[in-house]
């Protein structure tokens, strides 16, 4: 089978090893019986996964245990939202910008969804 390659923003193309790993859990996790897919996220099967994904991204990373870590689902677009809100603290609940280009006007509508900012 020839193997196409991903260079666009987004998901990269996996080695065949990888999604064929994948591939074998897909229906029946480590004698689980069900998918990841399937598992809920409160069992202690997914919890494992999630534990291992955790240390796995400290140690690639360098983090030691004073770091959590959490993962969101979103993209680029998400940041919008996230970006007005880090600068939120100490008790600030709004915050002002300027934008200037297509790109930056995009910003202020995540803010303002989560009431936090004002153009």
């Amino acid at each position: 089978m020839a193997r196409a390659y991903n260079f666009s923003a987004g998901p990269a193309a996996l080695p065949l090893e990888v999604l064929q790993d994948a591939q074998k859990d897909l229906v029946d996790y480590k004698g689980t019986g069900m998918s990841v897919m399937e598992m809920s996220h409160r069992g202690k099967d997914y919890d494992a996964i999630h534990q291992e994904a955790i240390a796995t991204f400290k140690e690639l990373c360098g983090l030691n245990d004073d770091w959590s870590v959490c993962f969101i689902q979103g993209g680029a677009s998400m940041q919008f939202g996230m970006i007005p809100m880090n600068f939120l603290g100490n008790g600030r609940r709004s915050l002002r910008s300027c934008t200037r280009r297509q790109r930056s006007r995009r910003g202020p509508a995540g803010g303002r969804r989560r009431r936090t900012h004002r153009a």
